[in-house]
């Protein structure tokens, strides 16, 4: 049996009619209306507000509604809180403020507040429903950089005003093309809009501001639909064809599909045991492993050997934790779940090859000589690119596999989070389940197909 709804009505409702908006008001109030009318409603008093019927303007009207009942329920201040002319909601003007005979004055409109209040606000909210390390990366670093109009130098390793402030700009003045001008990555500037976007909804929802339209909406330009077939260059560098854009996971590794060979794996685990410089050796076991189980990297720098050889068989590693080497935490894996992969004989073997003999449960299996823990940055450096300042320029020193792909030992380049994608491409074109990946992996098939799964050059479509 269902259970009966007993939340109460709202006092003032929102409706449509033919596309229109309105407000509906309770019976309570008309004696309100009595006075501003000058006559009784003989039912319940409605009200057109002369908008469009759109997800944006149902907000608008939905949030005025809020408001006004909140005013008008306040039985001893009412006169003083509730705004005849609508204003003070965002929405045109109605009646004339002496008609409703306040006992004292409507308070002024406060002005609007600046991004930066806003932000700020934002910024408690979203701490509590995001995890930590996104928080930390993202929204209070990366987006309220752009916001403040600061840019990390590499080269005086020191945060520099680009002049693209709009912290100190009143929401009513703020435009998306003043943060547009930031010279942060496209992907940033964009995804810093979408959560400036969302503050503003929030702020609105709330009834902290008067503007009706939300300064952070892109809208799209009838101008810009013959361009749709160029070619854009995304966050990395990389240049992208048109078929070729990212979708709106919020991961962004796990956009790209593209993975290495099996020759061109195999050349770069044996370029790291055999290079000529120790970082690159020390790495090695850890880069073999991530090619054999695609696990993430987190996963892989958070592991310890109590974690493998479990089991009855002692045939299973556990993947329950991952470790992030720029906030320095341990947390939970990315989906949170446990993951039991079971150890097929080359992996198995790799384990106990690179297992010392005085190995403790709780020694990560993976760490530099000096016994820390390796972190992306670390990796990124042996792996891609080590830049470094140098008087007024930079100094490149070309990663293991950078050099690989100058040498022309391999066909290209792909990032570290790629030894991932290789697996399971790999696997999949070896005629492993699709099923069994996706939860040894920590991922659903869908997501297996549409991010991970490379194109095997070994089939060609069959002639029929």
């Amino acid at each position: 049996m269902q259970a009966k709804n007993t939340a109460p009505k709202p006092l003032v409702s929102v409706y449509a009619e033919k596309g229109v908006l309105a407000f509906r008001f309770s019976s309570k109030y008309n004696p309100l209306f009595e006075i501003l009318d000058g006559k009784a409603p003989t039912k319940q008093r409605t009200m057109g507000l002369g908008l469009r019927e759109s997800p944006e303007n149902w907000k608008l009207a939905q949030s005025a509604a809020l408001r006004i009942e909140r005013d008008l329920s306040d039985s001893e201040n009412w006169q003083i809180l509730f705004d005849p002319t609508f204003v003070k909601y965002g929405l045109a003007v109605k009646y004339s403020a002496a008609a409703l005979k306040l006992a004292a004055p409507i308070p002024e409109v406060e002005p609007e507040i600046t991004v930066g209040a806003m932000w700020e606000e934002y910024l408690v909210w979203k701490k509590t429903v995001v995890e930590e390390t996104t928080f930390n990366a993202d929204y209070n670093v990366t987006y309220s950089n752009i916001v403040k109009g600061f840019k990390w130098d590499k080269v005086t390793t020191k945060y520099l005003d680009t002049g693209t402030s709009i912290y100190d700009i009143r929401l009513s003045e703020v435009t998306t093309s003043m943060i547009l001008d930031h010279p942060y990555a496209s992907k940033s500037k964009y995804n810093c809009i979408a959560s400036l976007s969302e503050a503003f909804t929030r702020l609105q929802s709330q009834g902290k501001t008067k503007l009706t339209k939300n300064p952070f909406v892109l809208e799209s330009k009838a101008e810009n639909k013959t361009d749709k077939y160029k070619s854009s260059v995304d966050a990395d560098g990389i240049e992208r064809e048109w078929w070729d854009v990212p979708d709106n996971e919020s991961d962004n590794d796990e956009r790209d599909r593209r993975c290495f060979s099996k020759a061109d794996r195999d050349t770069i685990i044996d370029a790291f045991y055999n290079h000529k410089n120790e970082s690159p050796r020390e790495l090695a076991p850890l880069v073999e492993f991530r090619f054999l189980t695609g696990c993430r990297s987190g996963e892989a720098f958070a592991l310890r050997w109590r974690d493998c050889f479990r089991g009855k068989e002692q045939n299973n590693i556990v993947f329950s934790r991952s470790y992030d080497g720029r906030k320095k935490i341990t947390k939970g894996t990315k989906k949170g779940d446990i993951r039991i992969f079971k150890m097929y004989p080359k992996l198995r073997d790799f384990l106990l090859r690179i297992k010392p003999d005085n190995a403790q449960p709780n020694d990560l299996v993976f760490t530099k000589l000096n016994g820390t823990s390796w972190s992306s940055p670390v990796v990124g450096k042996i792996w891609h690119m080590d830049i470094r300042p140098y008087k007024d320029s930079k100094l490149y020193y070309p990663g293991v596999v950078t050099q690989l792909v100058t040498d022309g030992l391999i066909d290209g380049y792909l990032p570290f989070y790629n030894c991932r994608h290789t697996f399971i491409s790999l696997q999949a074109h070896a005629g492993t389940d699709l099923y069994l990946l996706a939860t040894i992996c920590g991922n659903s098939v869908e997501t297996i197909q549409k991010h991970y799964l490379g194109i095997n050059p070994d089939v060609s479509v069959t002639d029929i």
